[in-house]
């Protein structure tokens, strides 16, 4: 092999000019009649071409220890029967997979000797970290109706907190639509190695396949178009993405209400199930019924939507397009550059408080494999009885929607999340709740935007219960640093 690295150091830059790259020896440097291809055979390198001259690079490289094997071109003979070799081949039933549209996933692919569709996803990056992210997938198979075809997904292999962790079990699912509109489950095996296969049956020319029934930029402009103008919502710009998306915060309800409350969804693009639980909470607040008239009169609702709309629009599964991970360094100031997302939201909670309308609540939503309330314990004054408070919305929950998966431990500790990060900078009882992306243990059923969708409805009740009991009106947590707001 040192043959090899002798060849590459001391040759290459002219071997280019004659025309050899990686994949074989342009027919530029050796005469019009060149297909030539470089290859090693028994661990000793062998430079192989047709026969149609030699230049000066390839005399120099027989001179350090190259081989170099003339081969006459393929008769026409020869070239006959290769193309009806490849005619007699079998015609893949799968044409394409499509990712030109909103929220696919990058990916690349290919069809194996089996006839299997082998589909690599593409990992995000976490910058000046080794983490990383593959766990979102959103494409559409196209092929001849009724062909049934069998995928492969490979690449979850992920870093999480600098600590190896797969995206995928046994548990995990696939959802397909005809049109990206109506989703149903189908069953999805994991295999060794980390891989997921997924066997489908085209109907008609076209599938789409996703993680989680998807929620997209377009999904969230339809709901803003549908609530804009409506007396009891303002919807504010409060910044942008890196890519210059907008970032808006909704409000639902009169900002002179006793209490208020702060949500944030898709922190991390691969996460839908945030989204559709803010969309069926705003529709609930704003259907006049006897619940949201209840509720509203009690409290005021701020929502950020989406605060990943650039990996969301991409298909990308946790990070932003500069690798920050907008659930970390939130016990810092956030870095207006690096992640502009997190800057925004920071800045108008400082103008909420420095107008006194700090808010009282606030919850971060996502989706991961297991579901449950994560309280964070940040050494701080007044965390027990903090905690005594999220007790009390965990229950609130239990008995108001189909949450059953419980909270976390007693020494739990998520240090940069914005749970903690609110509770110890601003003394804003905050929290993360995660969706398990496989089962609705509540329903006994598969997940979905409408169930999902449900639960945001039945949040109305949790606040106005919450806010209704003496204990959860108390000041702020925190020192007094944080109570005002430094």
């Amino acid at each position: 092999m040192n043959s090899i690295f002798h060849f590459f150091t001391a040759c290459w830059p002219r071997l280019l000019g004659a025309g050899i790259c990686a994949g074989g020896i342009f027919a530029g440097g050796f005469g019009a009649a060149a297909q030539p291809v470089v290859l090693i055979e028994e661990g000793r390198p062998q430079l192989s071409v047709w026969s149609g001259g030699v230049s000066e690079p390839v005399t120099e490289a027989l001179s350090n220890g190259i081989e170099l094997a003339v081969k006459q071109p393929p008769s026409p003979r020869e070239t006959a029967a290769s193309a009806a070799a490849q005619r007699e081949t079998p015609k893949s039933k799968l044409a394409f997979i499509n990712t030109g549209f909103e929220n696919a996933s990058p990916l690349q692919w290919q069809t194996d000797s089996n006839g299997t569709i082998q589909v690599f996803l593409l990992y995000d990056y976490e910058r000046n970290s080794p983490n990383r992210a593959a766990g979102h997938w959103h494409f559409q198979l196209q092929g001849e109706p009724g062909a049934d075809l069998t995928l492969v997904l490979h690449n979850f292999d992920n870093v999480y907190n600098g600590r190896p962790g797969v995206a995928v079990s046994k548990k995990s699912l696939c959802y397909v639509s005809p049109n990206g509109k109506q989703w149903k489950v189908l069953p999805a095996e994991f295999l060794e190695g980390n891989c997921l296969r997924l066997r489908v049956h085209l109907d008609e020319p076209s599938l789409y396949l996703a993680r989680l029934e998807p929620y997209r930029l377009s999904d969230l402009q339809r709901l803003l178009g549908e609530i804009r103008g409506h007396p009891l919502v303002e919807i504010t710009e409060i910044g942008r993405t890196v890519e210059g998306r907008p970032l808006e915060i909704v409000r639902v309800g009169k900002p002179d209400a006793p209490y208020r409350v702060l949500l944030r969804a898709r922190a991390h693009a691969w996460e839908p199930g945030g989204n559709w639980v803010v969309q069926g909470l705003i529709r609930g607040l704003l259907s006049d019924d006897e619940v949201a008239r209840r509720c509203l009169q009690r409290c005021c609702v701020y929502v950020l939507p989406m605060a990943n709309k650039d990996s969301v629009a991409r298909g990308r599964t946790r990070f932003n397009s500069l690798g920050k991970d907008l659930n970390r360094d939130w016990d810092r100031p956030a870095d207006e550059r690096l992640a502009p997302e997190n800057h925004a939201l920071e800045a108008w909670i400082q103008r909420m408080i420095e107008r006194g309308a700090r808010p009282h609540f606030a919850m971060d939503l996502h989706n991961d494999e297991g579901g449950g309330l994560h309280l964070s314990r940040p050494p701080i004054d007044g965390v027990e009885r903090h905690l005594e408070r999220m007790k009390r919305f965990e229950q609130l929950l239990r008995r108001h929607t189909w949450f059953t998966e419980g909270s976390s431990g007693s020494k739990f500790r998520n240090p940069g999340t914005l749970g903690e990060g609110l509770l110890e900078r601003y003394g804003i009882d905050a929290c993360i709740l995660e969706f398990n992306c496989n089962w609705i243990a509540g329903l006994k059923q598969y997940p979905s935007g409408e169930a999902w969708e449900q639960f945001g409805r039945g949040l109305r009740e949790v606040f106005y219960d919450y806010f209704g009991n003496p204990e959860s009106t108390q000041p702020p947590t925190g020192s007094e640093k944080a109570r005002n707001g430094q």
